[in-house]
């Protein structure tokens, strides 16, 4: 028997799952306390949490026999996905349990805005009967900007086709021919900010998605656009809606995210009476939670039983002796891939990875994933290492992987380079004692830790610029932990990439664009 604890209330068809399968002993504690936690997980094998059960290194330290924790739901903020991973603990997610949950919710924020519902509905039930007061605006044939096409932001677009609007989309990761199969026009981001009447986003926040729709995007937005956002708080930059909406160039906002939650209700965009605003209820139905709780159950039993391992986040589908070998390599191609997918800004035809020297294993195909899943994550927070080749095939990029005996200049080599509208290549190594490097960008060789928040920086080979970089940070008090330098081997330019302890403010980035020694500069986050 293989004991499986499970710590926040749960559907109850999830629960018949686990006491339906034979060798399973369920022990259901919601509500459980910490320290009560901490005994009751010393002999399980599979954890079943929501987001009330806080996974800390502690938890896992006291879990000598865990081998599997379950998340019903996306999100795994509250697991030390690290400490587990340590460990050889699976930690899998129900990501399409609450896809279409959260798209009709993004749609029933958009008709709420456009028609003023929630507003004529408490004038109404104060007693007054003003028609002209709640004047809404018509969807049909106006056209909605879907900002990021995974599977929620197709199904909104579906959606959004039913109620007879055009529909144009901006994801970098998307090809044209992916997109025609939903019937998108994939357009670029600021065609779509002139084009649509209303906005709405699906993409997850990360340092290049923070602020998307800042104070510039409004500026060149159609007048009176409508704002939507049930994705994840920041990708709208609150004070610049606010802003917007005072000045009429924003005519209305539905918010079910926010940056800091719950935002108070002072907030000026809660009191605001062109908002619409909800409490983060994107996956609040009860089909959504009967789906994740029926998903995370079923996972848990098969992988307990059968050893079968179904959307892990944290591993391949993989014995643990070979995690242990090539694990080193599977976490120098996640960073190979999560830099290439935060550089990238436009579609991808084709991903092409090289194995080279002792990288060549036998069977690269966990690795060749682990490349894909860093890639796709900057487009979606629903990409694991079981999905990620899915969702690749989705947005019609072609994969092409290769091996060579030959070493290269260094042991063992993994290239990534992408192709398409937007082509770059990014070069990593496993040095002695499995310790991954990024020793290649383009033409730039370097020797770079790929950790944590980092700066690339491609600047005119001159004198000074690393002081007026490092200068420039210290007064956005930013602190360097790591810099490599490369210069390019015939022409005058040179790049550094710059471990820092926190990601640089947008005013900072801007600041650092400002440097006319500066090119370009970009702020990733390659992971702990």
């Amino acid at each position: 028997m293989v004991k499986v604890l499970v710590t926040d209330s749960l559907a109850e068809a999830g629960l018949e799952v686990l006491e339906a399968a034979d060798g399973i002993d369920l022990v259901y504690r919601p509500e459980i306390s910490h320290d009560e936690l901490l005994n009751a997980i010393a002999d399980a094998h599979g954890l079943v949490v929501r987001s009330g059960t806080k996974v800390t290194e502690d938890v896992i330290a006291a879990a000598p026999e865990l081998r599997a924790i379950g998340r019903a739901g996306i999100g795994v903020d509250n697991v030390d996905v690290p400490a587990a991973t340590a460990r050889g603990i699976a930690v899998m997610n129900t990501p399409g349990g609450n896809n279409v949950t959260t798209a009709e919710h993004a749609i029933a924020l958009l008709i709420s805005v456009a028609r003023r519902i929630p507003q004529a509905n408490a004038a109404t039930r104060a007693g007054s009967w003003e028609k002209q007061s709640f004047m809404g605006l018509e969807l049909s044939n106006r056209t909605l900007g879907v900002v990021g096409l995974g599977n929620v932001g197709r199904i909104v677009a579906r959606l959004a086709q039913g109620l007879g609007m055009k529909v144009v989309g901006h994801d970098p990761f998307l090809t044209e021919s992916a997109a025609s199969r939903v019937d998108v026009e994939l357009v670029p981001f600021e065609e779509l900010l002139q084009r649509s009447d209303a906005i709405t986003v699906h993409v997850p926040r990360t340092p290049d998605t923070t602020g998307l729709l800042g104070a510039e995007a409004f500026e060149r937005t159609r007048p009176g656009v409508i704002v939507i956002n049930a994705a994840r708080g920041g990708i709208v930059d609150e004070q610049a809606l606010l802003d917007a909406l005072n000045s009429g160039a924003v005519g209305g906002a539905g918010l079910d995210v926010f940056v800091e939650e719950p935002p108070g209700a002072d907030h000026p965009l809660v009191c605001h009476d062109k908002v619409v605003c909800t409490p983060h209820l994107g996956a609040s139905t009860e089909q959504a939670q009967l789906n994740v709780a029926m998903a995370v159950a079923q996972q848990m039993r098969d992988f307990l039983l059968s050893g079968v391992l179904d959307n892990a986040i944290n591993v391949p589908s993989i014995s643990r002796e070979r995690l242990a070998e090539i694990r080193p390599f599977l976490q120098l191609a996640e960073r190979l891939g999560r830099m290439q997918g935060q550089l990238c800004d436009a579609a991808i035809d084709q991903v092409e990875i090289e194995y080279s020297g002792d990288a060549a294993f036998e069977d690269v195909a966990p690795i060749t994933i682990a490349v894909l899943k860093g890639l796709l994550e900057a487009s979606t927070d629903q990409v694991n290492m079981v999905n990620a080749p899915i969702l690749t095939q989705q947005r019609g990029i072609k994969v092409v992987e290769s091996k060579t005996s030959r070493s290269q200049d260094f042991a063992s080599a993994i290239s990534t380079r992408l192709s398409g509208s937007y082509n770059r290549l990014v070069v990593g190594a496993v040095f002695h004692g499995g310790q991954p490097r990024i020793v290649r960008i383009d033409d730039f060789m370097l020797e770079a830790i790929p950790e944590g928040p980092t700066l690339l920086i491609h600047n005119h080979d001159e004198p000074g610029v690393v002081g007026l970089v490092g200068s420039l940070l210290g007064e956005g008090g930013i602190n360097i932990s790591r810099m490599q330098l490369a210069l390019a081997p015939d022409r005058p330019e040179a790049a550094m990439l710059v471990n820092v302890d926190h990601t640089p403010s947008p005013d900072v980035m801007r600041g650092l664009v400002a440097l006319p020694q500066v090119i370009s500069a970009r702020a990733l986050d390659l992971g702990s």
